[in-house]
């Protein structure tokens, strides 16, 4: 049992919570009331959590030397050798096979979507990890590929804006990702990468100054192009972000956003909102003014 629960932890369940960019494009083209939509977009979900997971014990198994001296990270299994090695080899594999055996069973296309998505973790695990502001910006390449799989999951396009405020969104989380692991591993003798020493506080408050505009903006822009009346959700996202940047610089938490974003009351509450309030004015509104 102890080993069960070591495999199930090194899968890190709670950052599946990613994967709810999958959905986007169902909610967004209006597909949330086609059983067929839903199950489709549940699979990919399925697939991507299997192949994400894969990943991060990739990860795990490279970095476990490191995340030993990180004040939180070794307590992941494999860091903490709960998890053996050799298993944690195993479970990639077969997290791996099932995952894209899945993404193949949705379709061809999505199938190589999954693949690219895996690459891209792949080589960000391999070289792109040690290379300021790049590092960041192949996280961000991983919620493209998701929202990009959740379009083809449910037989849509996905709205270049839509790509364009994943993209803001993402780099926004990531960077203020680096300043929780600034700010934890501040007053350690050594960090857990080796290009975090290359950011400072200092240059990440610039770059989160960035990418919070363009995540604003560029939503803005979003719900114009989609339907106007989807303004009224834009509180709802000024709110999420100032919230965020709020924990991090507040609080020193963001060095997990998926622990920050699910244990945080208001932001999952505002988010609560935020789905009611797109699903209402979607199914509601008038047609927008032309």
């Amino acid at each position: 049992m102890a080993l069960l629960k070591a495999m199930i932890k090194a899968m890190r369940p709670k950052q599946w919570v990613k994967n709810v960019f999958l959905f986007a494009a169902l909610v967004f083209a209006r597909k949330y009331l086609e059983v067929d939509a839903w199950v489709q977009a549940l699979l990919g979900f399925a697939a991507f959590s299997m192949v994400s997971s894969s990943g991060y014990i990739f990860n795990d198994a490279r970095d476990r030397e490191a995340d030993a001296q990180h004040p939180k990270k070794r307590f992941r299994p494999i860091a903490s050798g709960d998890l053996p090695i050799k298993i944690a080899y195993v479970e990639m594999v077969v997290l791996f096979t099932c995952g894209l055996g899945l993404a193949w069973y949705i379709s061809p296309l999505f199938f190589a979507l999954a693949l690219a998505y895996f690459i891209n973790t792949m080589s960000y695990s391999y070289f792109f990890k040690h290379f300021v502001i790049v590092d960041v910006m192949f996280i961000a390449m991983g919620f493209l590929w998701r929202v990009a799989a959740g379009a083809v999951a449910v037989n849509v396009d996905p709205s270049p804006w839509l790509l364009m405020c994943t993209g803001f969104l993402s780099l926004f989380l990531g960077f203020n990702k680096r300043r929780g692991e600034l700010i934890l591993v501040k007053d350690q003798e050594g960090t857990t990468r080796k290009n975090l020493e290359q950011y400072s506080e200092t240059l990440v408050s610039e770059l989160q100054a960035i990418t919070t505009s363009g995540t604003i903006i560029s939503y803005g822009l979003y719900t114009i192009e989609n339907n106007q009346w989807l303004m009224l959700t834009i509180p709802y996202v000024l709110y999420g972000v100032f919230r965020y940047i709020y924990l991090v610089n507040q609080k020193n938490e963001g060095g997990a956003p998926d622990e920050t974003l699910l244990k945080d009351k208001p932001i999952l509450f505002n988010f609560l909102l935020y789905v009611v309030t797109i699903i209402a004015v979607l199914q509601f509104a008038p047609k927008p003014v032309l």
